[in-house]
């Protein structure tokens, strides 16, 4: 292990701050990270398997080669590294879901006329962005909302000021009609520098602006543009009506806070400027599994950050990140002054965190609900599933299978079942391998899917053959399952299919989904099916692998947890509990009575000289 070439590559690593990047076989990314000193950083992921978390130790059987980049500071490692997690989405890493790069609202200041438009890309162009939003959902909401208020065009013809007359736009009070030359340019910048202020959040400094136009109209008799002004000031008012009061105090500030439910988290953001909170979002996160409040945390900051268009004076949070003093000078760098990134633990601003930190809770809860409650999303994930998989209709009962252990030790699968896309947790089992012995998945496979199809074939040959076989009773295990789902790929599908096969059951459709790709095999298929990543079906099947993965790993680190609080007394046979407790009585401990004389022990209360010689024998 040694002279093993992954080892190799660390050791040439140099000892200086910077980013590595890990790749698997295949030559995909499955890793980034970042490290003060990258050789002793790599190196904490190959140690012994017994110290590893197992998220750690599966990372470290997946390695092949491994890749870096010198920086010249931590902070520096930072910014890359969230840059590069965005860009390659590695599966082992914290990352924002399914980032496609975020919406911003786009208002391209260097045009004449300008517009506001949606755009997944920020340029070097002179524009002005605001962003990111969480969704296209969120991002047209801010929209429609910019252009109720504010009357800027959104046609994109050439403005020449030559129209014979203006569109309807003009006559609902939604532009200003620069076509027809019915403002000045100075007018219409005037309406797009309103609207900058209003996206900023600077929503009292609109309505000053506003309110000193109207009375300066009014003065110069104009009452038909002074009504219209006066319109646009009670639109703001009202929207900003419904902003939360936020503080006493001004601020600026961006305030995020953290929920998790299983494998899944949520940041919930509040965007306070001046009093109020003028924006919130919600972002779910991908690859939290095993990883700590502080690391999701950190990583959702520094992806965020990496290409937020604004950043406040303070952060405000509900734990402190990993890498804070670096968070801080990478924002610093990013403003052009001091940033301040703080976990408050009383007063107004605690009372802030703690409305975001429910707000996120609610916005988690509310994101199960949507999901699993829509029925169309749901139909159409199982439609989906049956075109792309080819079974003969939409699979209302789905079964998956995964193996849990560590170097072959306290091997356990589990068993979980969605009926109708939904969870049907009173049908779940856990399995306890007997029959395997050291780590082999594929054996551990086919004695879970043995023991949990024989009682199927069985009833079936009965049926067929006409036999009178006493049979238990109907339950839930007779249900033949519309797909297996097998957490594995090729070599996992390949062990149980075996099964199917000798147990005559090839009309259960069986598919392996493998992780690193999310690529699904099925039988006598050579190339692997990639269902489309925004797919409600590669939703819910990644929800199905993700529980019974949870399940499972619960299950192992359970019996793992017995196995290593067990005393060595109790793999010797003939030692009960009470011989157990007498002996302990007697000796103290088990370093004493390693010390002891077999007559010693022969002598204690329900022993005797054989198995006296037995007990010091395995001691």
């Amino acid at each position: 292990m040694n002279d093993s070439p992954i080892l190799q590559q660390v050791r040439a690593l140099p000892e200086k701050p910077g980013v590595y990047i890990m790749r698997d076989e295949r030559g995909d990314v499955v890793y980034i990270g970042k490290a003060r000193r990258l050789r002793d950083r790599v190196r904490s992921y190959f140690g012994s398997a017994r110290s590893l978390e197992p998220k750690v130790y599966a990372l470290s059987q997946t390695v092949k080669t491994i890749e870096h980049v010198v920086t010249n500071t931590e902070a520096e490692a930072l910014h890359l590294e969230a840059t590069l997690v965005k860009r390659h989405q590695p599966i082992y890493n914290v990352r924002l879901k399914d980032d496609k790069h975020y919406p911003y609202l786009k208002v391209d200041v260097q045009n004449p006329w300008p517009r506001v438009t949606i755009t997944r890309r920020v340029e070097n162009d002179g524009a002005r962005y605001f962003g990111p939003y969480a969704s296209a959902g969120s991002v047209r909401r801010t929209l429609d909302v910019v252009k109720k208020l504010f009357p800027w065009r959104s046609c994109t013809k050439e403005i020449t000021g030559t129209d014979p007359r203006p569109c309807l736009d003009y006559y609902i009070k939604r532009c200003i009609a620069p076509c027809t030359a019915f403002c000045t340019p100075e007018e219409y910048r005037e309406v797009i520098d309103q609207t900058i202020l209003f996206l900023e959040g600077r929503s009292s400094e609109v309505k000053q602006h506003l309110k000193a136009e109207m009375e300066r109209a009014s003065d110069t008799l104009e009452f038909e543009r002074a009504a219209r002004i006066r319109d646009q000031l009670q639109a703001v008012e009202r929207v900003t009506e419904r902003q939360h009061m936020a503080t006493t105090r001004h601020l600026d500030a961006d305030v995020f806070a953290l929920a998790r439910q299983e494998d899944e988290a949520c940041v919930q953001a509040f965007f306070v400027r001046g009093t109020v909170v003028a924006d919130t979002d919600f972002f779910m996160l991908d690859g939290t599994k095993d990883a700590s409040d502080k690391e999701i945390l950190g990583a959702f900051l520094a992806q965020f950050y990496e290409s937020a268009t604004y950043v406040p004076r303070t952060v405000l949070l509900s734990v402190e990140p990993d890498d804070r003093e670096y968070l801080e000078v990478m924002l610093r760098d990013a403003r052009g002054t001091l940033v301040e990134v703080r976990v408050p633990e009383r007063g107004e601003l605690r009372g802030l965190v703690a409305t975001a930190e429910e707000n996120a809770r609610e916005s988690l809860r509310m994101h199960h609900v949507r999901w699993i409650a829509d029925r169309d999303k749901t139909d159409s994930a199982l439609s989906m599933l049956q075109e792309e998989l080819d079974l003969p209709a939409p699979p209302q009962r789905i079964e998956c299978y995964d193996i849990s252990t560590i170097q072959g030790t306290s091997t356990v699968a589990s068993m979980v079942v969605f009926k109708g896309g939904q969870p049907a947790n009173s049908e779940y089992r856990r399995f306890r391998i007997r029959t395997v012995e050291g780590q082999d998945d594929f054996a551990s496979m086919r004695e879970v899917l043995t023991r949990r199809f024989k009682k199927i074939a069985e009833r079936r040959r009965a049926e067929l053959s006409g036999e009178q076989v006493e049979l238990p009773e109907p339950s839930p295990w007779d249900e033949v399952p519309d797909l297996v789902i097998i957490d594995g790929g090729k070599g996992q599908l390949g062990a149980a299919l075996d099964v199917m096969r000798d147990l005559g059951l090839r009309d259960v459709p069986v598919c392996g989904l493998a992780k690193q790709q999310e690529e699904i095999f099925v039988a006598d298929v050579a190339d692997s099916i990639m269902l489309p990543r925004t797919s409600e079906a590669l939703y819910l099947v990644q929800r199905i692998r993700d529980e019974a993965h949870r399940f499972a790993i619960t299950y192992h680190r359970k019996i793992r947890g017995k196995a290593s609080t067990q005393s060595v007394l109790d793999t010797i046979p003939g030692i009960g509990p009470k011989r157990r407790r007498a002996l302990m009585r007697k000796f103290g401990s088990v370093k004493n009575l390693r010390a002891a004389s077999t007559e010693e022990i022969a002598a204690t209360l329900g022993f005797t000289q054989r198995l006296a010689e037995t007990v010091k024998r395995s001691l």
